[in-house]
């Protein structure tokens, strides 16, 4: 794969290359240039000098050509999916399902900017207004740099990418170094849907070059970055020196609060679903399982033997369930924290066994709130740390404890207390019977805390991918 400019695919100035492995065989599948801020400086000229012809024309024709895109989406997703599974070690299933997610993106961004109404300010409401007539209306922001990481690569380019395009904006896609074919794909797919050349890009390489090459360039008007939050701390820094617009939606350790009276059952499903898809690698994911001391025993018991039905294997395979890390190197990493948390006076009941980029689903009891995975330690791994409480103001007093606030659930027969739980905690967003793994397209998703700033979802993020023109007509009324 290349760097495409304009209509050009490209090496890197320097010809330097990153290898694509496949983390599951560790096979090489293909390179991507290790671009440099000559790199970077080409692809934003060359955007934002075909952004000016994007923005005149009409929006039901660019949401004519994004529906284009979507039809070629859905004509090859079972290669964009396998793809994705490759270089990702994500199962073929959850694959299938992500690039699936992708109409349901393009269409709703499409429609909402239909919808996305100005406003008009009443004449005379002002001493001196009353032969003035004043409107709004919403104006690109001009060349958008999308950030994707490795997790969700599909579903936040649905994300990032219709939603600036059908505003007017020109894009730069900057896929993470790990797994960036299935969007180089996408952007290709852009291409032949008629997207005119310059309007969409991408670029490859180190996020410490490209990343915060973009952030730092003076026609680049809005980042979008989705990643950590030390990422999105440095990236916000570099945007502050151009006062470049940033969107950001960066790590969490969101805290699942079952109560003594919750549905065991429910509670069991919604911790596999809600901690192990895509292999624990969820921002949003429940990280830390707060369980009342009263049917921890039981909850745990249940847990166990759901999980030993799950298949751990080759991501190709159709009836696997838990797949790989993106890499060996993550896969390591959670093993130093499991240790790390084993050795602070947790007791490893369930799994903690590594073989390569592959980490078995683990489970850790007598986790206590002064332990470091109970606080800010983001496991991007599926461990389950189990902490247990026995009232639910202890428990809420935990879950706000973490300097991340992205989301948190709560699950309860008792209303009024789950309703209690869910305007105390100190997150984006609330759960109530369910994990705290939930996004839904239309959403505004984004957290508190050290968890991002701005939201992302249908409802929000056109206004973020536009800035707001208001017209003033003086003297025109008798």
């Amino acid at each position: 794969m290349k760097n495409l400019v304009g209509k050009e695919w490209m090496d890197a100035q320097n010809k330097n290359t990153i290898a694509v492995l496949n983390p599951a065989t560790n096979e090489v599948i293909d390179t991507i240039p290790n671009s440099t801020l000559e790199d970077v400086d080409m692809v934003v000229k060359v955007a934002h000098k075909a952004q000016k012809g994007w923005a005149k024309i009409p929006m039901y024709q660019r949401g004519e050509i994004l529906k284009k895109f979507v039809d070629l989406v859905e004509q090859h997703k079972e290669k964009l999916a396998a793809l994705l599974s490759a270089e990702t070690g994500k199962p073929i299933t959850e694959a299938l399902a992500e690039v699936g997610n992708t109409k349901v993106f393009v269409n709703a961004y499409v429609e909402k900017a239909k919808h996305l109404y100005g406003k008009s300010i009443p004449t005379g409401i002002e001493p001196g207004h009353e032969h003035t007539i004043q409107y709004t209306v919403r104006e690109p922001l001009g060349v958008v740099a999308c950030i994707i990481p490795f997790n969700f690569p599909c579903d936040l380019f649905g994300q990032k990418v219709p939603s600036a395009l059908i505003m007017g904006n020109s894009v730069i896609v900057k896929p993470s170094t790990y797994n960036p074919l299935t969007l180089t794909k996408y952007v290709e797919l852009l291409l032949v849907a008629g997207v005119p050349e310059g309007v969409v890009n991408v670029i490859h390489g180190d996020g410490k070059v490209v990343g915060q090459g973009l952030a730092a360039h003076p026609l680049v008007h809005c980042v979008s970055l989705t990643g950590s939050t030390a990422a999105g701390i440095e990236t916000m820094g570099t945007c502050s020196k151009n006062l470049t617009h940033v969107m950001l939606e960066l790590g969490g350790n969101d805290a699942f609060i079952l109560c003594e009276d919750g549905d065991l059952d429910l509670a069991v499903e919604e911790t596999v679903w809600g901690r192990l898809y895509n292999t624990g690698q969820v921002c949003c994911a429940s990280k830390r399982f707060l369980v009342s001391n009263a049917i921890k025993e039981k909850f745990v018991r249940k847990l166990i033997e759901k999980i030993r039905t799950l298949k751990v294997g080759m991501p190709a395979d159709p009836t696997t369930k838990i797949g790989c890390l993106i890499t060996e190197q993550a896969a390591i990493r959670v093993e130093e924290q499991v240790k790390k948390t084993l050795e602070q006076g947790a007791r490893l009941i369930y799994g903690g066994r590594r073989n390569r980029a592959f980490f078995e689903p683990t489970i850790l009891d007598n986790v206590t709130k002064d332990m470091d995975v109970a606080k800010d330690m983001e496991i991007f791994g599926p461990v389950i740390p189990i902490i247990g409480f026995d009232t639910i103001d202890q428990a809420i007093e935990i879950a706000n404890q973490s300097s991340y606030g992205l989301c948190g659930s709560v699950i309860t027969k008792d209303m009024k207390k789950a309703f209690y739980v869910a305007q105390s905690l100190e997150v984006g967003g609330a759960i109530i019977n369910g994990a705290s793994f939930h996004r839904s397209a239309e959403m505004p998703f984004g957290g508190w805390k050290n968890s991002g700033i701005g939201n992302e979802g249908i409802m929000t993020t056109l206004e973020e991918m536009s800035r707001i023109k208001t017209i003033v007509i003086k003297n025109i009324l008798s």
